[in-house]
């Protein structure tokens, strides 16, 4: 998100769509979620950070806790609740490994074809319909961006640290992008992205974040 070398903030508003789509086993589980859109998987999977941007650790996705929850499968929802997800660089990796990890579990527990959820719990899917556009805020240089890191909405956080990586398929987040390719800085870049932003809530990201800068500028 840069213009010749300018870091242009933006910011998004999140709407939550119905699909139509439904399971009530974990055979129907992996099945539809092979068909989503990637709009489901991340909204499955981010949906509480998105909503919840204060409470920290990071709570479970929601097929962890339907899986857990509902269906009573505790070993394979709390499986699904460690997946790193920070280690995906793209939806489609990581829609292959909750289905598959589904998939193993079900051929070591044949039994647990025969969980069914009752008709008014059944997992719903639901997918993100982003609408993203740009602020008023642009940065030219790393004092400038700390002083509109300082007063942005947490929207904002979550768009170029989250979104942008996961959702629209960048190799790393837009902070540690412009920095590495616009500011030269490649130890900074590095620092930024070796955050793992799922143990933080977004405040305490942007405090990472700014002090992180700030002590690159006094050094």
């Amino acid at each position: 998100m840069n213009d010749k070398g300018s870091f242009r903030f933006y910011a998004r508003l999140n709407l939550p769509e119905l699909t139509g789509l439904r399971a009530l086993t974990l055979q129907q589980l992996a099945k539809v979620m092979k068909n989503v859109p990637d709009s489901c998987i991340y909204n499955h999977t981010h949906r509480f950070l998105q909503q919840h941007q204060y409470l920290s650790p990071e709570p479970p996705n929601d097929f962890a806790y339907w899986v857990g929850n509902i269906l009573g499968e505790r070993d394979l929802g709390e499986k699904l609740a460690s997946i790193d997800t920070v280690r995906f660089g793209s939806i489609d990796s990581l829609r292959r490994n909750l289905i598959g990890t589904i998939t193993q579990y079900l051929r070591k527990n044949p039994l647990a074809r025969l969980r069914f959820a009752k008709e008014n719990e059944a997992f719903y899917f639901i997918k993100s319909v982003s609408f993203v556009f740009p602020t008023n805020y642009t940065a030219h240089d790393l004092k400038e961006f700390v002083e509109i890191l300082r007063k942005i909405t947490v929207d904002s956080i979550y768009f170029h640290i989250f979104e942008s990586r996961l959702r629209l398929g960048h190799n790393a987040n837009d902070i540690s992008s412009w920095i590495m390719n616009c500011v030269g800085d490649k130890m900074l870049a590095d620092e930024i992205s070796k955050l793992d932003p799922y143990t933080y809530t977004l405040e305490e990201l942007r405090t990472m974040i700014i002090r992180l800068i700030e002590n690159r500028l006094k050094g």
